[in-house]
């Protein structure tokens, strides 16, 4: 997120002393941990493994090869480095003698691959020092995903324009079914919108007609895509930022019909589904005014449930939610009790989307909205959807 070094620092030393750490070890090699970068910033061209250690109650140190040492900007964090790994085992051992327990990035039998980075060859190099490793899951949303209120004001823009851009797609399609208009045109119709609002583009976004949108995550391709027609259901997905180095994603679903009349079973499934997500979104809410802190698990469970008891459990194939950064899928909890089991709480100042889905062989629904957990209690920081979009032709 968009904060100094030293304020990571100090929020990390604060969850620490509240939970008995004695310190955070954040190792990297070759960029494959996204918390360094999240807790230091991007040190270009690094080239050896490096450490970044901060103590509970002392100042922290930066740990690496001396080829490397001098890519890191100046600044008053000590540093130490070495030539060879017999040095460097040795420093690190004499950084960690007098730590019991310590956090990395690391999960029990991988339950959380977004936050198990560090490989076990290394997890056994430390343990080697005498100290417990546990897991850094809380600890590095509690330090470095809290939302500025500059982070949540892009956020709010893009999701804005997602909005603007999902109902002018709708219109794309009636405008344009007599010419044979085709999911892939649709989806270069989103694409350029983005180019015209300097927004990001990543991948996606997904269009999806009838037994496509049964795929939840559809890529129309130029040849084979289907094309639009009378009596067809859709389903868009697309998700971006505003341009910029510190900018916050967004990303919604919306579904709709090529006509008047929405068939039956589709107004049936449609209402499961955004009744399962009001009813996750209501249950945060009565926990926020119960005083209550909400594990990410928990959240999926209620939607689920809710699923279940309507007769298309089997349909909901995907985790309930997905937290929401820079990145579109980022580093905080996610709302899973299904594809791994999210027991870190939701927070204020994170955000993440809420996205059931029931995918049949003919057509999938999904409705996806974003969140943003404030101090007052949950805000949706997107549209939500009621009703079936229709699109006239």
């Amino acid at each position: 997120m968009n904060q100094s070094i030293d304020h990571t620092v100090s929020k990390s030393q604060e969850y620490m002393s509240l939970n008995s750490i004695d310190g955070w070890l954040i190792y990297d090699y070759r960029y494959s941990n996204p918390v360094m970068e999240d807790t230091i910033g991007h040190i270009p061209n690094m080239t050896r493994p490096y450490w970044f250690w901060i103590p509970m109650d002392s100042e922290p140190v930066i740990l690496s090869s001396t080829v490397d040492i001098e890519r890191f900007p100046e600044s008053n964090i000590k540093k130490l480095s070495w030539s060879s790994r017999l040095q460097m085992i040795d420093i690190l051992n004499q950084t960690l003698r007098t730590s019991n327990t310590i956090a990395m990035e690391y999960s029990p039998n991988c339950e959380l691959p977004r936050v198990s980075r560090v490989d076990a060859g290394t997890i056994e190099l430390v343990r080697q020092s005498g100290v417990e490793v546990v897991s850094s899951a809380d600890l590095f949303q509690y330090s470095t995903q809290i939302w500025s209120s500059k982070d949540l004001k892009s956020h709010i823009k893009a999701s804005e324009l997602l909005t603007n851009i999902v109902h002018e797609a709708f219109n794309y399609i009636g405008d344009n079914i007599i010419a044979n208009v085709t999911e892939f045109e649709v989806a270069e119709f989103i694409r350029s919108r983005f180019i015209d609002e300097n927004m990001v583009i990543t991948d996606g976004p997904v269009v999806a007609t009838n037994e496509h949108s049964s795929d939840p995550h559809y890529d129309p391709a130029k040849q084979g895509s289907s094309t639009i027609q009378q009596g067809d259901w859709v389903l868009i997905d697309l998700w971006s930022r505003v341009s910029g180095e510190e900018t916050m994603s967004a990303d919604i679903t919306w579904t709709g019909y090529v006509g008047d009349k929405i068939p039956d079973k589709n107004q049936t499934v449609f209402d499961i589904v955004i009744g399962a997500r009001d009813c996750a979104l209501n249950y945060l809410k009565d926990a926020h005014n119960d005083g209550r802190f909400v594990q990410g698990c928990e959240m999926d469970k209620v939607a689920r449930e809710y699923i279940y008891k309507a007769g298309y459990g089997e349909y909901f194939k995907h985790r309930l939610g997905h937290s929401i950064g820079k990145e579109i899928h980022s580093n905080s909890v996610n709302l899973d009790s299904y594809e791994t089991y999210d027991t870190r709480r939701i927070i204020p100042g994170i955000a993440f989307s809420i996205e059931p889905g029931i995918y049949l062989p003919e057509f999938g629904v999904r409705s996806e909205i974003d969140v943003f957990l404030s101090d007052d209690g949950p805000i949706a920081t997107t549209a939500m959807q009621t009703a079936p979009v229709t699109i006239g032709v």
